[in-house]
Parts: C-alpha cells; structure tokens; sequence
C-alpha cells in the first residue's frame, strides 16, 4: 500500500458508503444473482436464525441473500450516503477482506458511482 493508498484509506468511511455490499452492475450484467459466498467456519453459520433469514444455498454453497435491486439483506441505510450491516460481527470472511481504499474498495466504489 502507498502512501497516497494509505491516507485515502484513512478519509473512506464504510459507514457512508456501502458499496461493498452490493452485488456489481458487471455482476447482474453477466447473470450473477449470487454475491458473498459463505465459507465453513464463518459464524454467521452458527445462528440458525440469521442462516434462515439471510443464507441461501446455491448448489450446496451458502451465500449471503440479496434484495431485488442486488444489496445484502443485512445492509440498512442509503448507499453512498450512511449505511449500517447489521450482521457486522457475523459477517462472512469476504466481508471482512475488503478494506477501505483497497482495490476491492475503489473498485466496487467506482461501480457503484461512489467515488
């Protein structure tokens, strides 16, 4: 990470973006309906009540749900303006690898017109 990568990752706050926690426009353009998939060990599997209201299995694979419109169902709020996950300390592992102002950060931000 750069210095500059560094500095901007320190301005970006999750909480007035959100862009993360909707599947790609590139995404739906190609047919994926599917976005974060869940892997063993992640503890959203063990609260049978979040894995009823928010998991879906795609051919044996437990990935999170999304709404119509491609946003996870844990996401609350306005993207690009203030959003809360409201599964944050249950959040599958992908969840947890994106950073602010990584490449997966300013990726799904420019996507999403979040810049």
């Amino acid at each position: 990470m750069t210095t500059n990568d560094l500095a901007e990752s320190m301005t970006l706050d999750c909480r007035s973006c959100g862009a993360c926690c909707v599947n790609l426009p590139s995404n739906r353009a190609e047919g994926f309906t599917a976005w974060v998939e869940i892997e063993d060990g992640d503890a959203i599997l063990e609260r049978p009540d979040l894995v009823r209201k928010l998991v879906r299995d795609i051919d044996g694979v437990p990935h999170l749900r999304l709404a119509p419109d491609g946003r996870c169902l844990a996401l609350r709020g306005a993207v690009g303006r203030e959003v809360d996950c409201s599964i944050y300390h249950e959040r599958p592992s992908p969840c947890r690898h994106v950073q602010p102002g990584d490449p997966l950060c300013r990726r799904y931000r420019h996507e999403h017109g979040v810049d």
